[in-house]
């Protein structure tokens, strides 16, 4: 594998507020990897520094071997950004026509089209697309011209179920030909669904960064899901951390050791029915990671839109 992105030491501020702070990581080539954390944790800081349109206030940012600064050096990066303006009275096709003309070994227009699933709306005016096909035109455009690493903040914003499914396939089938990817997402299940390694960011700072799989594991939690007249009982057990109600009347209980949670439950002869043991999903993870993490400073909760 191959050094695509290195971040060493880098803090970025804007004014009194800390955006990144001290952050060193590394992406390497070959692999989708998955940024997650709350608004103004500073993901879309960490993308805007690696695509070279801001410039760390301490540290060093490395793309390729050089600097993002460099328009040389951003030819193999693709990008799609949390908004992106098109062209209104420019047709799709005339759009990727004219993105592709920036490289030399641009994707053809149909080729394009094909793999994103827009080959209907090549004739049609992006001002007449509807926010979920503007948002496949972007994701699109970003792989144009053949990029060795595609940043995707936000990628399916607007699409329904099916089409998130669809570009999550076509960002696989990217990585296949060669991509590296990192994807920023609020859907925590589209994180689960591609990447396989998650760095998780939380007040400008890596929380985690680690696989998909060590990272549900960290966190350790298993889930009891059962109908009970008595909650209150069970949520006295030992080794249980939170619970929820649902909507059909059970709750679920987090627990530290479901073996152990199970035997308490069974020798306290607390009414129940329904048991069932599952583990954390990737945003039960992600939710106990940030309440988890100490808090840096005040300001951190108050982040400039963007962050």
């Amino acid at each position: 594998m191959t050094t695509l992105v290195k971040l060493d030491h880098v803090t970025r501020r804007f004014g009194d507020i800390t955006a990144l702070d001290d952050v060193s990581l590394e992406i390497d080539s070959g692999r989708i990897v998955g940024l997650l954390g709350p608004n103004g944790a500073g993901k879309t800081t960490l993308l805007s520094l690696v695509q070279g349109l801001r410039r760390a206030s301490s540290g060093t940012v490395e793309l390729f071997g050089g600097s993002p600064a460099d328009a040389r050096t951003r030819r193999h990066l693709g990008c799609t950004p949390q908004e992106t303006a098109l062209p209104p009275t420019l047709r799709v096709g005339e759009v990727i026509d004219f993105v592709g003309a920036h490289f030399d070994n641009a994707v053809p227009r149909e080729e394009l089209a094909a793999e994103f699933g827009i080959s209907e709306l090549l004739k049609r005016q992006t001002g007449a697309l509807s926010g979920g096909q503007k948002r496949r035109l972007s994701v699109a455009l970003a792989f144009v011209g053949r990029p060795r690493l595609v940043l995707l903040d936000e990628p399916t914003t607007g699409l329904d179920v099916d089409g998130r499914r669809a570009l999550w396939a076509a960002v696989h089938r990217q990585q296949d030909a060669g991509a590296t990817v990192v994807v920023t997402s609020h859907y925590l299940e589209e994180i689960e669904a591609l990447a396989e390694r998650v760095i998780v960011i939380g007040q400008g700072r890596v929380l985690v960064d680690d696989d998909l799989s060590a990272v549900l594991d960290q966190v350790g939690l298993r889930l009891l899901r059962l109908t009970t007249p008595t909650p209150d009982r069970v949520r006295a057990l030992t080794g249980v951390v939170d619970s929820r109600p649902e909507h059909d009347g059970s709750f679920t209980f987090f627990v530290q050791d479901a073996d152990v949670a199970v035997a308490e439950l069974v020798r306290s002869g607390i009414q129940f029915s329904g048991l069932t043991v599952r583990g954390a999903t990737l945003e039960e993870a992600f939710l106990t990671l940030i309440a988890d993490s100490p808090k840096q400073n005040d300001a951190a909760g108050v982040s400039p839109r963007g962050i």
